[in-house]
């Protein structure tokens, strides 16, 4: 028979969850970015192991709601951490756990949620001695499924971390095909890529205005390449300058960064358009919010 292991990413932003979602399914199907609330809504990754399928679940970071999108953002980690297998719960190792991320995992306990605790980044400690401190900490608060020290950018622990989710799969059909990775629409993938590198070039005060939606995707009839037409949505008329930059330079840049990630990750030769255009204040817009995917589910 085979089994199925249905599980949540959860913890604070800059955790390193989209990294370790991505190093499980062997594909990059989140994006990354060392700014924080990346990732905006729920995506699923999958994995099959022999007879086991593994279906992963990366929320938004944990943090602090400022508009309509951030309550949305954290809406979808309170749907995700219910009717599933377990959580797996993925902390910074060099910081402290602050009250909402104890909140989470105090109601976790409480419904005898499995939780397999992540400490990420051991690669930044001085000494791996510095880890027992925390672990002794967290494990006298909490009571976890396993507790499992990684460091997902160089990885290492990452077969552990897979060890462990596939000892709480359960008999079950397998719910997604077994070529599979995700069930993102290939339009979503291509937007959160170019979302990506935007956020990787640009200041700390533009990036979370930034949305973008791919209108076009279709590859020629005559040649083997696929036409991508992306639409990038800042807030303000200012950030639209900075996004497009002196001469254009800036689009031009993130949008062939964008174009080579694409054209690796869909195996063809990427024909990229991007045009920028303003919706004020849209993260405190609910039609606007809804009419991006953003919206709780």
């Amino acid at each position: 028979m085979s089994r199925t292991a249905f599980v949540t990413i959860a913890g604070r932003t800059n955790a390193g969850k989209s990294s370790l979602l991505n190093a499980i399914v062997g594909e990059k199907i989140a994006s990354v970015s060392n700014k924080p609330q990346t990732t905006r809504t729920r995506i699923t990754g999958i994995r099959n192991i022999d007879d086991v399928q593994l279906v992963l679940f990366d929320t938004p970071g944990l943090h602090k709601p400022v508009n309509k999108l951030s309550e949305h953002m954290l809406n979808t980690v309170k749907e995700s951490v219910s009717d599933i297998d377990a959580v797996i719960f993925m902390m910074d190792c060099t910081r402290k756990i602050n009250p909402q991320e104890m909140d989470l995992l105090r109601s976790l306990n409480v419904s005898h949620m499995p939780v397999i605790l992540v400490l990420n980044k051991i690669d930044l400690l001085k000494s791996m001695d510095d880890l027992a401190p925390v672990i002794a900490d967290m494990t006298s608060q909490i009571n976890f499924q396993a507790v499992v020290p990684v460091s997902v950018t160089e990885n290492n622990g990452v077969d552990i971390v897979i060890s462990e989710i596939v000892k709480l799969a359960e008999e079950s059909v397998h719910y997604f095909p077994d070529d599979m990775i995700t069930d993102q629409p290939e339009k979503v993938l291509a937007a959160e890529m170019i979302r990506e590198k935007l956020l990787e070039l640009l200041n700390d005060e533009v990036p979370h205005g930034i949305a973008v939606g791919v209108e076009e995707m279709k590859e020629r009839d005559d040649k083997d390449i696929l036409d991508i037409s992306a639409v990038i949505y800042c807030e303000r008329e200012s950030h639209k300058g900075i996004v497009i930059g002196k001469g254009g330079a800036m689009l031009k840049k993130a949008s062939t960064a964008a174009r080579i990630e694409l054209e690796d990750f869909f195996q063809i030769k990427v024909n990229l358009k991007c045009w920028v255009k303003v919706k004020e204040d849209w993260r405190n817009r609910e039609g606007i919010i809804r009419s991006f995917g953003l919206s709780e589910m």
